[in-house]
């Protein structure tokens, strides 16, 4: 090999050499150029991406506020209990897990779907599936645990209601944030909670009971376990309300409506304090926390009696003649008459160029009467004859001022505001003009005149307080660390063209009412009470008729009504009492009035009314299972009955159907064998299978239709006659 042969080699060799240098020179450029990117440009960002890879954020709910009645006994607590939690960052397909669990647990179809929403929004907090499970369902769960990773038994504080119904109505209940909640929510303030007010107490301060949430970091491996806790952000409590309501008056108030449908709402007209807030019947709010089962809440919407509905609050009836002390001060505003100013009662009034009698309850009348007289002895043709001359314009203008027609402004949600009559609201309502039967009804609290059992007692609680107006209010007082939003509605007064001792006369008449008059039957020497008895009436009796109530259905039964306030002299209880088709005002809701009177005047002093140990609640809610198993035993009776029922309607109506097409046919049949020629308009419908609404409403057989007669054959042996197409042909038609 010649010597320039190895020069050229070794020069070649040496390029590549040299290339192959500069290969990997640059390569070692390019590395370090994007690690000084990643440790010096882009540090920030990377570390932050990595740290949220290993590091996660666990919410830690807050303890939702107690609630307290005013003298400190608890009506909403937070007990520990065993709750179902599924994770879902160890669980692979949760659609699959609830489902799995659906039949554990008994979860509905809307509840994995809200469970599933809540799992897709957060990939690592906690998910409540079921709230307090039973023994018998962690026995279930803990036979399939080994197929339901990522799902455990957790011990978590949850809302009770230790006096069941007592309180259903005013302190309401918690349940799951829903979907379409969930929508609407500030999600930092509601991070980690499950839990919301639905309704009551619970509802209208819910922001303030809620608290503030707090949170857990931790560091967590690929697999996303959790390795260890990095920092805690401890939560905050929510607030602590304390109540007006008086738990012995509450209880007493509704230990006295037991077995009848009613409202007792009592009031403190010195400052608009509520101490009872009844309305029975009343539901069990510990049922909503973990989910009501179908059955339960089928057997609570589908009960006639209707436990969900709050009366107090929502229910609108005829005040009927608990107006009349409003009315009768209005008389006095408008100086139609004076107190001594006197009107004849025969027993009815007619208006004029009218022979209609709009009768007084008395038939016979009351004689001669005047103001006094038509409060103690409930005269309604008084009414009738001032309401006549005031007008309805003047009447309306006068009761609003105790504010009929109008929400009291109390601090529970969606109350109703009743109807105050008026020209221009029945022209809006029913398109049609005001009659002047129209006041004569509205004067004695009937007609379109409807009024809530708290804006009745409210009206009670003004005419006490000599016409100051304070709104009535459930919360007292709240301690806690967030500002609470009290709305407070100024004090007023009903303007009043009258004198203070107007007021003291209307006080005297009433309390002459208890003391002689349609509530007699209650009066005390223990202390003064002034009263008004009520009966509105439910169904309308016709003219001349008397009303019978033992020959009618307790539905249709007047509504009793009794209004009242103690001390006379120095009134320090207003109370309204309402009992649903209870009959007469003097016999069903005077007599419960006084009940709730003498605890707060003479009982609750010296031996008040104390709320159930823990040993005695339970008893208590051992009883009201078997009574709640029994309800619901019932009502899954009557469907099965209500099924079975529907079914056989439905067989029945089927069977009818057939048989009329079977006879349709027949005769069809019957008119062509003869030879008769039908027109295509009655023949096809006639041929339809199975029949349309309109054959079957409307018989083809009733219907007048034009049938050419067949010629007849002189050969014929026999005659056949034209025929009545509305009967089936029989043997005796041919001659």
């Amino acid at each position: 090999m010649s010597s320039n042969n190895l020069n050229n080699k070794n020069t070649i060799f040496m390029q590549r050499v040299i290339i192959a240098g500069l290969f990997v020179f640059a390569g070692l450029l390019v590395l370090i150029a994007r690690y000084a990117f990643l440790q010096i440009t882009s540090f920030e960002t990377y570390h932050t991406k990595a740290d949220s890879n290993r590091i996660k954020l666990i919410s830690a709910p807050p303890k939702r506020g107690y609630i307290y009645d005013r003298n400190g006994y608890i009506l909403a607590d937070n007990v520990p209990v065993l709750n179902a939690i599924l994770s879902p960052d160890q669980v692979e397909n949760p659609e699959r897990t609830l489902n799995l669990l659906a039949p554990i647990f008994e979860l509905t179809d809307e509840e994995i779907t809200d469970i599933l929403a809540k799992v897709k929004k957060s990939k690592v907090n906690p998910v409540t599936i079921k709230v307090d499970v039973s023994d018998e369902q962690i026995a279930l769960f803990s036979e399939r645990k080994p197929f339901l990773k990522g799902v455990n038994i957790q011990s978590r504080l949850t809302r009770t209601y230790p006096y069941d119904e007592l309180f259903a109505h005013v302190v309401g209940y918690v349940g799951r944030i829903n979907s379409k909640e969930a929508k609407n929510l500030d999600k930092k303030a509601y991070a980690g909670t499950e839990m919301i007010g639905k309704s009551g107490i619970e509802k209208f301060y819910e922001s303030a009971l809620l608290g503030k949430p707090g949170f857990l970091a931790v560091e967590t491996n690929a697999h996303g376990e959790i390795l260890r806790e990095i920092e805690t952000n401890a939560p905050i409590a929510g607030n602590d309300l304390h109540l007006t309501i008086d738990y012995g008056l509450q209880k007493i108030a509704s230990d006295v409506l037991k077995g009848e449908k009613g409202s007792i709402v009592a009031i403190d007209p010195r400052n608009g304090d509520v101490l009872a807030f009844v309305s029975n019947p009343s539901y069990d709010p510990n049922s909503f926390i973990s989910g009501i089962s179908y059955k339960e809440y089928g057997s609570l919407r589908d009960d006639p009696n209707l436990p969900l509905y709050n009366r107090s609050l929502h229910g609108q009836y005829p005040p009927a003649s608990t107006i009349k002390p409003f009315e009768g001060l209005g008389v006095i505003n408008y100086g139609l008459m004076d107190w001594n100013s006197s009107i004849f009662d025969p027993g009815y009034f007619s208006l004029p160029g009218d022979s209609h009698k709009f009768r007084d309850w008395k038939r016979s009348g009351h004689g001669n009467v005047n103001l006094t007289k038509s409060i103690v002895e409930s005269v309604d043709t008084y009414y009738y004859k001032a309401a006549h001359r005031m007008g309805i314009d003047k009447l309306h203008d006068w009761m609003i001022r105790f504010n009929f027609g109008s929400q009291t402004g109390i601090d529970l949600p969606n109350e109703k505001s009743g109807v105050m009559p008026s020209r221009e609201w029945k022209q809006k309502t029913y398109d049609k003009r005001w009659l002047p039967g129209d006041t004569i009804s509205a004067s004695i609290g009937q007609g379109y005149f409807l009024a809530t059992p708290l804006q009745v007692a409210q009206a009670t609680a003004i005419t006490a307080n000599k016409g100051k107006i304070i709104p009535p209010h459930l919360l007292k007082s709240a301690t806690g660390n967030h500002t609470l939003n009290v709305i407070n509605t100024p004090i007023s007064e009903v303007k009043f063209n009258g004198t203070i001792q107007d007021w003291e006369k209307m006080h005297n008449a009433m309390e002459a009412t208890v003391r002689y008059g349609t509530a007699r039957k209650i009066y005390t020497p223990l202390y003064r009470l002034a009263g008004k008895t009520g009966t509105a009436q439910v169904k309308s009796i016709a003219q001349g008729k008397t009303y019978n109530k033992a020959a009618l259905p307790k539905k249709y039964w007047d509504h009793a009504w009794f209004i009242g306030f103690a001390p006379v002299d120095n009134p320090e209880i207003a109370v309204a009492v309402l009992v649903e088709n209870g009959g007469g005002g003097s016999s069903a809701a005077a007599p419960r009035a006084r009940q709730v009177f003498d605890y707060w005047m003479l009982t609750r002093k010296n031996n008040p009314i104390l709320p159930p140990n823990a040993e005695q609640i339970e008893a208590i809610r051992q009883e009201k299972r078997t009574q709640k198993q029994y309800r619901i035993a019932q009502w899954e009776k009557e469907q099965v009955i209500k099924k079975a029922e529907e079914k056989l309607k439905k067989e029945q109506k089927e069977r009818a159907k057939q048989q009329a097409l079977m006879e349709r046919k027949q005769l069809l049949n019957t008119l062509k064998s003869r030879g008769y020629v039908l027109p295509a308009q009655i023949i096809k419908p006639l041929e339809q299978v199975p029949l349309t609404k309109q054959i079957a409403d409307k018989s083809i057989l009733n219907m007048q239709f034009p049938i050419k007669e067949p010629v007849i054959q002189q050969s014929s042996p026999s005659i056949q006659i034209p025929m009545d197409p509305t009967r089936i042909p029989k043997d005796e038609d041919k001659i």
